[in-house]
């Protein structure tokens, strides 16, 4: 049993490959050549920043969540715009899906519901920020330096060298926890105990794949989507997950504004709040 368990890890494995690899080819072209671009644009509209902000975090993998959790802490953008691109992000689940090709129109659905949720959110943080008369420090005139990052290393300039590193350290967390989702099956008899753990109560499901999307690790996206994928977590667990999914984003955040751990912590409160939130809104969508 642990054999074929094993076997069917590595077939399911082997086949997302070429297409990840080709996914994680194109996102690495676009983030060594446009996050400086981008984070000007940001700088410069500032009163765009939450429309801007919610698609730039569409882009596969944390990088634009790790340069805004830069720019915010030093004022260039609104803490508005920081959450737009925290709750738009979707770290790993984007190319994972996209090597699934019938799981593409969910993609497409979830990447909208995600855009759209991400606008309102953020216009209501800056709109209630301003209502209230917060003063805050006046932005830095220097747009901040784009915060590399590759899974603890730096980029390198190497898109292809870049894209094969990306891909090796998805397809081990992929063939590890379709592994693990595997045995369970085989071991269990079905997938039981992994249902026991997130429920078929909808609202369970999202506050549970919200506190698990915080894990600042592309394992906590690969995870969640995973066992959407495998029929464990429902449409709206899988918003709810990725709203809470910044990635790295959060690390550099509090790295980055290091002097105010309780607003950092008020911030990851407030993400998990609005990752429940958008998760409740998907569960009352007819799909």
């Amino acid at each position: 049993m642990f054999l074929d368990a094993l076997l069917d890890a590595l077939k399911d494995t082997a086949i997302v490959l070429p297409i990840l690899y080709l996914a994680y080819l194109l996102v690495s072209y676009f983030s060594h050549s446009q996050n400086t671009k981008y984070s000007k644009i940001l700088h410069h509209t500032k009163k765009a920043g939450p429309l801007f902000g919610a698609f730039l975090g569409c882009v596969p993998q944390c990088g634009f969540s790790s340069v805004i959790s830069s720019l915010y802490s030093k004022r260039v953008v609104s803490l508005g715009t920081l959450m737009a691109v925290f709750i738009a992000t979707s770290d790993e689940a984007i190319p994972i899906m996209i090597a699934n090709p019938k799981f593409i129109p969910k993609l497409l659905l979830l990447l909208a519901v995600k855009v759209v949720l991400a606008i309102i959110l953020g216009y209501a943080v800056d709109l209630t920020l301003h209502l209230f008369n917060k003063k805050r420090k006046k932005p830095v005139e220097e747009v901040a330096p784009v915060h590399e990052h590759e899974h603890g290393h730096n980029c390198t300039k190497n898109i292809f060298l870049d894209a094969l590193k990306h891909t090796a350290i998805i397809i081990a967390y992929i063939f590890v926890i379709t592994l693990a989702i595997n045995l369970v099956e085989v071991y269990c008899g079905g997938l039981d105990p992994l249902k026991v753990l997130f429920t078929d109560n909808v609202y369970i499901q999202i506050l549970v794949a919200s506190l698990v999307g915080l894990i600042p690790n592309c394992a906590a996206s690969v995870f969640i989507v995973e066992l959407y994928m495998a029929g464990v977590l429902g449409f709206a667990g899988l918003v709810a997950g990725l709203c809470a999914g910044a990635g790295v984003g959060l690390i550099v955040l509090f790295t980055a504004n290091f002097k105010k751990v309780w607003e950092n912590l008020s911030i990851t409160g407030l993400l998990y709040l609005f990752a429940v939130i958008c998760g409740i809104i998907s569960s009352l969508l007819p799909i």
